[in-house]
């Protein structure tokens, strides 16, 4: 009998953009608790986005004892622990272990004009060996604006980790990364999987102060006594060496044949999809998976879950916030696929992929005196899939990749009716994981690493399972096609207009 008491367990921790997420997942993939501590950003200067390690680990230590008591579990249950984190966000140590200062993320823009440098002198050189073009997403430029702007900071700098990496090392005093974070600083060799003397060359970066690249499922170390007694984890517990948040979460959600991939309805909306290969496709970004041999690529766009919050907020909200959502999905459901002729393009932070232009605005067209508020609940979902489904379509004209079942991760595909039109737009079968995100994901690897389970497959076999389906509707999908093929024409004939917007023209 498999009682809470013999239970084998993992725990998952998820550094994520705002919150800390632990996760405590069993054999059979049940989720027996979770817990999340919030983490604060800053932005000293506008474009700029920076975060305290130290505030990370203060949520882990809040997130962790209370997911345990939560699962009413023991801590000696805990099998082994496994973490993910953004990518590209580099933490700065000094030789006594110091935090020399906060770390940029992903999304800080400051490093932009390093990145053109950098791309104009090396470009091809940096694709070549990194999979990837320069911007300032990638570590590699930022630390390029750091040498420049913070010299004394490089100087003082003896150890280089990557977000997870850091966290870990708080609780295992380890040094170590894999070869996904690596190559998220833009600063690996894909044929020797481990760091690059010639893109570390560029801008002059030694590579002592760069750890060691090991698997994910790796032990990296154990927890030590004095993490033991800040999180309440038992001294001893495996800790793996994980990976970023991506590469875990779409492993997470089964994603791991070639043309199965993921989109996520988050903050932001997220493309992926697994192959057998590196696709090499800038900007569009290339990575490993946790599947051995494979690989995969993601996109994204600029507003998702914030363009559905916006229509919220200016929309709805004479309702009550926690049931504003719920009645625009009712409202949505109620109006005809097309919205009665309503467009609404949700750049309302410029836009990503696949357009990489920060001066497109969004809107709704077509309006007439026939369209009410239900009518813009539905355009704001159709608009956001259209968005993602011009991803799709710039990812299958690059790659000649073949798209199989997707995977719907985030809050959206909480939404029946979003769930559908992504399906009926796209053309997709979308399967929408029990269990689907980064600490889910973290704690499988860990199950691996632990050798509850032999191989990540076998992981994922055992213990992923789909809650919801979706299949494409074939009239619907031919209507959509219509849709957005005058989306994309109305984009195109705006895009001028939204230029002298944005210059203020």
């Amino acid at each position: 009998m498999n009682t809470a008491a013999n239970r084998r367990v993992t725990l998952g921790i998820d550094l994520g953009a705002g919150s800390l997420k632990a996760a405590l997942v069993d054999e059979t993939g049940e989720t027996l608790g979770e817990a999340a501590a919030p983490i604060a950003t800053s932005a000293p200067q506008p474009g700029w986005s920076e975060q305290d390690p130290a505030g990370w680990w203060s949520a882990l230590c809040a997130a962790v004892p209370a997911v345990i008591r939560k699962a009413g579990i023991s801590a000696e249950q805990i099998a082994a622990v496994g973490l993910s984190g953004g990518a590209h966000i580099a933490v700065l140590e000094d030789a006594a272990g110091q935090v020399i200062r906060p770390a940029i993320m992903w999304n800080d823009q400051r490093s932009a004009a390093e990145a053109e440098e950098l791309h104009n002198r090396a470009g091809d050189q940096i694709i070549e060996k990194g999979l990837n073009r320069a911007n300032p997403t990638w570590t590699l430029c930022q630390l390029a604006w750091l040498h420049k702007h913070e010299p004394e900071a490089i100087e003082r700098t003896a150890r280089l980790y990557i977000s997870k990496d850091w966290l870990r090392s708080r609780l295992t005093g380890d040094w170590t990364t894999d070869y996904s974070d690596a190559l998220g600083a833009l600063m690996s060799d894909v044929d020797s999987r481990g760091w690059s003397p010639e893109l570390c060359a560029l801008i002059g970066w030694d590579m002592q102060r760069l750890p060691p690249v090991r698997e994910p499922s790796d032990i990296a170390g154990t927890v030590h006594g004095e993490a033991a007694a800040a999180t309440g984890l038992k001294e001893g517990t495996p800790v793996v060496v994980g990976s970023n948040d991506t590469t875990v979460e779409l492993y997470g959600a089964g994603a791991v044949a070639p043309g199965q991939g993921a989109i996520k309805l988050a903050t932001a909306g997220v493309v992926f999809l697994t192959t057998g290969k590196p696709e090499v496709h800038p900007p569009v970004s290339c990575y490993p998976h946790i599947m051995p041999g494979q690989w995969y690529m993601a996109s994204g766009i600029n507003a998702c879950a914030t363009a559905h919050r916006w229509v919220r907020d200016t929309f709805f909200s004479d309702l009550p916030e926690e049931g504003a959502f719920a009645e625009m999905d009712r409202l949505a459901a109620a109006v005809a696929p097309g919205c009665d002729g309503l467009i609404f393009h949700p750049y309302l932070m410029g836009e990503r992929a696949p357009h990489w232009d920060p001066k497109l605005r969004g809107d709704f067209i077509g309006l007439t005196l026939a369209h009410n508020r239900a009518h813009f609940a539905r355009a704001c979902y159709e608009g956001i899939a259209f968005a993602l489904n011009d991803v799709l379509q710039t990812a299958k004209s690059l790659s000649g990749a073949t798209f199989g079942d997707m995977r719907l991760l985030g809050g959206g595909a909480r939404s029946a009716t979003w769930r559908q039109i992504i399906a009926d737009v796209t053309g997709l079968t979308v399967k929408v994981p029990v269990n689907g995100d980064a600490s889910f994901g973290a704690a499988l690897v860990a199950a691996v690493g632990a050798g509850i389970f032999a191989s990540p497959a076998e992981a994922v076999a055992h213990c992923v399972r789909i809650r919801e389906e979706n299949t494409p509707d074939p009239e619907r999908h031919a209507a959509y096609a219509r849709a957005f093929a005058l989306y994309d024409e109305a984009r195109r004939g705006l895009t001028d207009i939204n230029h002298r917007l944005h210059d203020g023209a």
